[in-house]
């Protein structure tokens, strides 16, 4: 239910098992449009802007990540990374089933993620991350074709219409491309599994940025998607699992091609 009070929309709600404090509104201020690469480092800094300047105050409760994504222009992937970064600064709390809060600033819980590891510099870590999707995606993409609701396979639906038009689009590609497995990761029904795969959407963007680098790579992703959104459609875990392991395959393919292009390049030999 949403009331008017001085000039500014709240959402007001209720909120039983949230902590004294965080029973608040977020008031729906109207943020700019953000155009870069870094998007969730502006949607960070207009955030982190409102606590500061009180326009946001403890205990009041962000949009839903949905109508976040609206308001700056972006997608639920930079919101998502956005709302991750804010917890990790202390300035906000994400309840399982609530919603995100603003806290009083001072809590000094800073959450030390995969990411970190990741963004170390060794280059093992590449396969590292490799070796984790093959693991984890296919099964929790078995789980989402029992779990998933339909306002998910809406989002894999947009996301696959995104990248379709955005081949020759990088950034709007990779976070379609994001946005696409974390539906999936949320459709599984189990909050870890989304938390892990959120710690190294850094890394992932990343590494998505090299499938450009080889011929068709984008063109193979959406083949393979195709196949995944069918199987979730008709709710068939195992052939949305065997469908998601030919993708990691797919990935791992594209990916020796673009480090051997590079070791070329590195070397000064003709590609």
């Amino acid at each position: 239910m949403n009331a008017l009070e001085h000039g500014i929309l709240y959402r007001s709600h209720t909120s039983p098992g949230i902590p004294s404090g965080l029973a608040g509104g977020m008031p729906m201020h109207v943020y700019k449009a953000v155009r870069t690469s870094r998007l969730y480092e502006q949607i960070v800094q207009q955030i982190e802007e409102s606590i500061v300047e009180g326009r946001l105050k403890p205990g009041d409760q962000l949009l839903a990540e949905r109508e976040l994504a609206q308001q700056f222009g972006v997608s639920r992937t930079a919101v998502r990374e956005a709302v991750k970064t804010l917890s990790e600064k202390g300035l906000v709390e994400s309840y399982s089933g609530r919603g995100t809060f603003v806290t009083s600033g001072k809590s000094q819980s800073v959450r030390h993620s995969l990411d970190n590891f990741l963004k170390s510099g060794d280059l093992q870590n590449a396969g590292y991350v490799s070796e984790l999707r093959e693991i984890l995606e296919p099964e929790f993409t078995a789980l989402a074709a029992i779990r998933i609701e339909e306002q998910q396979l809406i989002m894999m639906r947009e996301a696959l219409a995104i990248m379709d038009r955005s081949l020759l689009q990088p950034d709007a590609y990779i976070e379609a491309d994001l946005d696409f497995h974390l539906a999936l990761a949320e459709a599984a029904g189990n909050p870890l599994i989304l938390s892990l795969l959120d710690s190294i959407v850094g890394v992932l963007r990343e590494q998505r940025l090299s499938i450009f680098e080889v011929t068709g790579g984008p063109e193979r992703g959406q083949v393979h998607h195709r196949f995944i959104l069918a199987a979730i459609e008709q709710r068939n875990p195992a052939k949305a699992r065997k469908a998601m392991r030919a993708h990691m395959q797919q990935i791992r393919e594209d990916s020796v091609a673009t480090a051997t292009l590079s070791s070329r390049l590195r070397a000064g030999n003709p590609i």
